[in-house]
């Protein structure tokens, strides 16, 4: 019987030691931490999420990322600069896929109205002085009372938003006296039947539905003064604004950043289009997208 000279092998393979693994699995938490930090701050205005889901989002996109990576060169080392950056990249990737979503059906926490004269004018919110008084003839002004409804249409048209009337541009509580001044009966019940009366007439009674209207006390160092805060939620239709004035056509606003622009008729349909496509598929997954948007502001 032949018998083979090779040297047997003894050596004692022993296996990576616990605290190797241990701590494998801090270092992969922290990094998760770090990359769903970065991501979290990214998508800060889009969504919520906790820290909890951004980990597990991090870490998820992470693994997809060093596949990617493997993928390209088996011979890449764990902490290449191509790794690290495939996986960061991929992290990030998969936390703003999941805000994309997110944005769509979360509900919105309801911000006081002192929160939102501290945060300022921005894309959902924006302020006015009045409804009805041009504050430098100190009389009533159609004029005013079509820059509330066109802001309404604009924000109906976009992303929903914040109005608060009786508030000057730099966010200081000015009151609804002026306005109250104009009305047969000086008091927020009428202000708030006057103001519903003039969305209904412009934007239309469906469209005036969904508008939320409420007269608030905000505190002040001269006491307490009322500010009423319209709420836009995201229409589920085109709306469109009939002026007051005869023979005046209609129009179509839109909330651009942070003011309301008009829309020309080729601009208006491209955008309805986009918004709310056409077709039986189509325009039930429209219909169904607003919903939700809309039933989550309330």
């Amino acid at each position: 019987m032949h018998q083979s000279n090779a040297p047997i092998d003894t050596t004692l393979h022993i296996a990576t030691p616990v605290w190797a693994t241990a701590a494998a699995l801090v270092i992969v938490l922290v990094l998760a931490w770090g990359f769903s930090s970065v991501a979290r701050w990214l998508v800060r205005h889009r969504a919520r999420l906790n820290a909890t889901t951004g980990m597990f989002l991090s870490i998820l996109g992470s693994a997809v990322g060093l596949f990617i990576a493997g993928a390209i060169d088996p011979d890449l080392k764990v902490w290449s600069v191509l790794t690290v950056v495939l996986a960061l990249v991929s992290s990030i990737l998969s936390v703003t896929v999941y805000a994309a979503v997110a944005a769509h059906f979360q509900r919105p926490e309801h911000a006081t109205v002192s929160s939102l004269l501290a945060a300022g004018e921005s894309a959902q919110v924006e302020f006015k002085s009045t409804a009805r008084v041009n504050l430098h003839t100190g009389e009533r002004d159609a004029k005013m009372e079509q820059v509330i409804v066109k802001t309404v249409s604009a924000f109906l048209n976009g992303d929903g938003g914040n109005l608060l009337i009786g508030v000057d541009d730099e966010g200081n509580p000015l009151g609804l006296d002026p306005d109250f001044g104009t009305l047969r009966h000086p008091d927020a019940d009428r202000f708030e039947l006057w103001l519903r009366d003039l969305l209904t007439t412009t934007l239309g009674q469906s469209t005036a539905a969904i508008v939320g209207v409420a007269i608030e006390a905000v505190p002040t160092d001269d006491g307490d003064r009322q500010v009423c805060r319209v709420t836009c939620s995201p229409s589920p239709r085109p709306v469109y604004l009939k002026p007051a004035t005869k023979n005046a056509t209609t129009e179509f606003w839109l909330r651009t950043g942070n003011s309301s622009r008009q829309l020309s008729v080729d601009q208006a349909a491209e955008y309805v289009m986009h918004r709310w496509p056409l077709g039986a598929g189509r325009s039930v997954a429209a219909q169904i997208r607003a919903a939700v948007r809309f039933s989550a502001d309330r």
